[in-house]
Protein backbone atom coordinates (compact mmCIF):
# COMPACT_ATOMS: atom_id res chain seq x y z
CA UNK A 1 0.00 0.00 0.00
CA UNK A 2 2.82 2.41 1.18
CA UNK A 3 5.88 3.62 -1.47
CA UNK A 4 8.97 5.03 0.70
CA UNK A 5 11.89 6.85 -0.50
CA UNK A 6 15.02 7.65 1.95
CA UNK A 7 17.55 10.32 1.07
CA UNK A 8 21.01 10.19 2.99
CA UNK A 9 23.65 12.08 1.49
CA UNK A 10 26.01 9.99 -1.35
CA UNK A 11 29.51 10.84 0.87
CA UNK A 12 29.47 10.17 4.31
CA UNK A 13 32.35 10.14 6.68
CA UNK A 14 33.06 8.43 10.44
CA UNK A 15 31.42 11.22 12.58
CA UNK A 16 29.19 13.03 10.53
CA UNK A 17 25.86 14.13 11.94
CA UNK A 18 23.48 12.95 8.55
CA UNK A 19 20.50 14.02 7.66
CA UNK A 20 18.04 12.23 6.31
CA UNK A 21 14.84 12.54 4.79
CA UNK A 22 12.45 9.88 4.61
CA UNK A 23 8.68 10.23 2.30
CA UNK A 24 6.13 7.72 2.64
CA UNK A 25 3.08 7.95 0.30
CA UNK A 26 0.24 6.80 2.54
CA UNK A 27 -2.76 9.12 2.18
CA UNK A 28 -2.97 9.39 6.08
CA UNK A 29 -6.91 9.49 5.99
CA UNK A 30 -8.23 11.59 9.28
CA UNK A 31 -11.80 9.93 8.81
CA UNK A 32 -13.10 13.49 8.31
CA UNK A 33 -13.41 13.53 4.52
CA UNK A 34 -16.42 12.11 2.29
CA UNK A 35 -15.70 10.30 -0.68
CA UNK A 36 -17.76 11.03 -4.32
CA UNK A 37 -20.66 9.48 -2.96
CA UNK A 38 -20.85 10.96 0.67
CA UNK A 39 -19.69 8.56 2.54
CA UNK A 40 -17.24 9.32 5.60
CA UNK A 41 -13.44 7.79 4.67
CA UNK A 42 -12.19 5.67 7.79
CA UNK A 43 -9.55 7.15 9.36
CA UNK A 44 -6.51 5.36 8.29
CA UNK A 45 -2.93 7.08 9.29
CA UNK A 46 0.51 5.85 10.37
CA UNK A 47 0.28 5.32 14.15
CA UNK A 48 4.15 4.32 14.82
CA UNK A 49 7.23 4.64 12.85
CA UNK A 50 10.99 4.19 13.66
CA UNK A 51 14.09 3.88 11.99
CA UNK A 52 17.36 2.03 13.67
CA UNK A 53 20.80 2.40 12.30
CA UNK A 54 23.43 -0.28 13.03
CA UNK A 55 20.73 -2.20 15.67
CA UNK A 56 20.53 1.38 17.54
CA UNK A 57 17.22 2.96 17.05
CA UNK A 58 18.10 6.11 15.62
CA UNK A 59 14.26 8.51 15.25
CA UNK A 60 10.33 6.93 16.34
CA UNK A 61 7.70 8.86 16.39
CA UNK A 62 3.81 8.01 17.06
CA UNK A 63 1.42 9.61 14.61
CA UNK A 64 -2.17 11.26 14.68
CA UNK A 65 -4.20 12.42 12.03
CA UNK A 66 -2.72 16.36 12.64
CA UNK A 67 -0.24 14.87 9.86
CA UNK A 68 -0.81 15.82 6.21
CA UNK A 69 -1.23 12.84 3.56
CA UNK A 70 2.28 11.91 1.99
CA UNK A 71 4.29 12.69 5.10
CA UNK A 72 7.64 14.33 4.98
CA UNK A 73 9.96 13.11 7.82
CA UNK A 74 13.72 15.01 8.37
CA UNK A 75 16.01 13.69 11.06
CA UNK A 76 19.64 13.83 12.09
CA UNK A 77 22.06 10.60 13.06
CA UNK A 78 25.79 10.36 13.86
CA UNK A 79 27.65 8.25 11.47
CA UNK A 80 29.46 5.73 12.89
CA UNK A 81 30.57 2.08 10.64
CA UNK A 82 28.70 1.38 7.45
CA UNK A 83 25.69 -0.25 7.74
CA UNK A 84 21.99 -0.17 6.92
CA UNK A 85 19.10 2.39 8.03
CA UNK A 86 16.28 0.34 8.78
CA UNK A 87 12.61 2.25 8.52
CA UNK A 88 9.32 0.47 9.58
CA UNK A 89 6.17 1.82 9.96
CA UNK A 90 2.50 0.52 10.61
CA UNK A 91 -1.05 1.85 10.11
CA UNK A 92 -4.64 1.72 11.54
CA UNK A 93 -5.93 -1.09 9.30
CA UNK A 94 -2.53 -3.35 10.50
CA UNK A 95 -0.82 -2.32 7.07
CA UNK A 96 2.87 -2.30 7.57
CA UNK A 97 5.72 -1.18 5.54
CA UNK A 98 9.52 -1.02 5.56
CA UNK A 99 12.34 0.27 3.59
CA UNK A 100 16.01 -0.94 4.31
CA UNK A 101 19.41 1.19 2.57
CA UNK A 102 22.42 0.57 2.87
CA UNK A 103 25.19 3.32 4.22
CA UNK A 104 28.31 3.16 3.37
CA UNK A 105 30.60 5.51 5.87
CA UNK A 106 34.34 6.25 4.75
CA UNK A 107 37.18 6.83 7.12
CA UNK A 108 37.90 10.10 8.47
CA UNK A 109 40.70 11.89 6.77
CA UNK A 110 43.96 12.18 7.67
Amino acid sequence: MSNARLQVPTRIVRGDVVKARLLIQHPMDSGYLQDLQGQLIPRNVIVWLTCTYGGQQVFKVELSSGIAGNPLFEFYFRAGESGELWVQWIDEQGVTGELRQSVTVLPPAT
